[in-house]
């Protein structure tokens, strides 16, 4: 059975860091494109990053640009989304996924199969 454990998620200053993780279980995922999204209150999900299955390519929502980073450690089935330079806005539950096809890219929530219980970000002002 697939799953997908966030951690590392909290309240944090504004301008502070966190450091969140995602632990895949089930199976292999070296093959799979991995996503960050998050839901703020009162809002739609939105993508917010993803790194291709070999680390080598990555991808940001404009938001997030420059402030966030995701890297992979596929030896740990790991996904990590480093955030720095947090603002109020940031503030949501994230959630990792995995694309459902391999070797295959994508922003759009129904790119992505399976999904983590999510990890609550409150970033204060």
């Amino acid at each position: 059975q697939v799953q997908l454990v966030e951690s590392g998620g909290g309240l944090v200053q504004a301008g502070g860091s966190l450091r969140l993780s995602c632990a895949a279980s089930g199976r292999t995922f070296s093959s799979y494109t991995m996503g960050w999204f998050r839901q703020a209150p009162g809002k739609e999900r939105e993508f917010v990053a993803f790194i291709t299955w070999g680390g080598g390519t990555t991808n940001y929502a404009d938001s997030v640009k420059d402030r966030f980073t995701i890297s992979r450690d596929n030896a740990k089935n790991t996904v990590y989304l480093q955030m720095n330079s947090l603002k109020p806005e940031d503030t949501a539950i994230y959630y990792c996924a995995v694309h459902r096809s391999a070797y295959r890219v994508g922003l759009r929530e129904n790119n992505y199969d399976y999904w983590g219980q999510g990890t609550q970000v409150t970033v204060s002002s």
